[in-house]
């Protein structure tokens, strides 16, 4: 029977491209990542890498191979978050803020299996535009969007990092084409608004870039943007980490350089409650592994 960690350091080196990076992913050593690969090579019978002076390269079967490994990584880490439930007793409710196009596209997909794995566990979630208070108790978890986490006793796990960029759909493409720069969305329809902060900040940037006239419809949140641009009615700024994962739409513009992440955040004063403790590593590592295959994706 194949090791676990041979799949392990075989996925790290998929999605890094090298030993090297995988290794220090894994905190082991890169001569340990290099043995078990070669090790899973063996036992499969199979050449999964291209060797190459800039990296390794996945072959056709190494490449069929990734999406089997991940179920079986999902299966482990599953296994494992349950196992710290049993035993630390998880129980209660947890109340998780975060904004709704965050909420719909990143937590619910996990929520199922959340359930099944700590069904004493009551979710609450939170879906206000405006910031809840965790100092003061408003919510136990927030996944949030900052370049760092501020406030007095305010702790996190940073999960990805957050860049937002222009998006329209295929449909969009085939009818007008996908603009190549800035002075391009001129001849383009833009969609507005995103509710709170990020329509103040996207509407400045549609006023500074002089494309006020070209948008046709204002929506008060971030998921009514990307409503907006699925059903091909105009482009519009979306969150890389959700945008990215929808193969019917298509980046019009590379992100800009931005030093913002996505991080879950909870207070001091609640960060050792067991269920607080459970949902943080459950969603933690569903999050950062839903970042990494996306990073795999685009570099693909």
């Amino acid at each position: 029977m194949v090791d676990w960690n041979d799949w392990r350091s075989f996925l790290s080196v998929a999605r890094s491209g090298s030993t090297l990076a995988a290794a220090r992913t894994l905190r082991v050593s890169q001569t340990t990542v290099a043995r078990r690969v070669a090790a899973l090579e063996e036992a499969l019978g199979l050449s999964l890498f291209e060797r190459r002076p800039a990296g390794y390269v996945l072959t056709t079967a190494g490449a069929d191979l990734v999406p089997h490994a991940e179920r079986v990584e999902e299966a482990a880490l599953a296994a494992e978050t349950h196992g710290k439930a049993l035993r630390r007793g998880a129980s209660g409710t947890v109340r998780i803020t975060a904004e709704e196009i965050f909420s719909a596209a990143l937590l619910a997909p996990h929520l199922l299996e959340l359930r099944d794995t700590w069904p004493e566990i009551r979710i609450e979630i939170d879906n206000a535009i405006g910031l809840r208070d965790l100092a003061s108790g408003e919510a136990d978890i927030a996944l949030r969007s900052v370049a760092e986490p501020g406030g007095s006793g305010i702790v996190g796990r940073r999960v990805a990092r957050d860049d937002w960029t222009l998006y329209c759909s295929a449909s969009y493409a085939e009818r007008r084409g996908v603009p190549g720069s800035i002075e391009a969305l001129k001849d383009h329809v833009i969609v507005g608004g995103g509710g709170g902060q990020l329509a103040r900040e996207y509407g400045a940037w549609i006023d500074a870039a002089g494309l006020t006239d070209r948008v046709t419809i204002e929506q008060g949140s971030a998921s009514g943007l990307l409503s907006a641009v699925r059903t091909g009615l105009g482009i519009a700024a979306l969150p890389c980490i959700v945008a990215d994962s929808l193969p019917d739409l298509i980046r019009c513009l590379p992100p800009p350089e931005e030093n913002r992440y996505m991080w879950l955040l909870t207070h001091e004063r609640v960060r050792h409650q067991p269920a607080v403790r459970a949902v943080i590593d459950f969603l933690y590592e569903r999050l950062t592994a839903h970042a990494r295959g996306l990073e795999h994706r685009c570099a693909a």
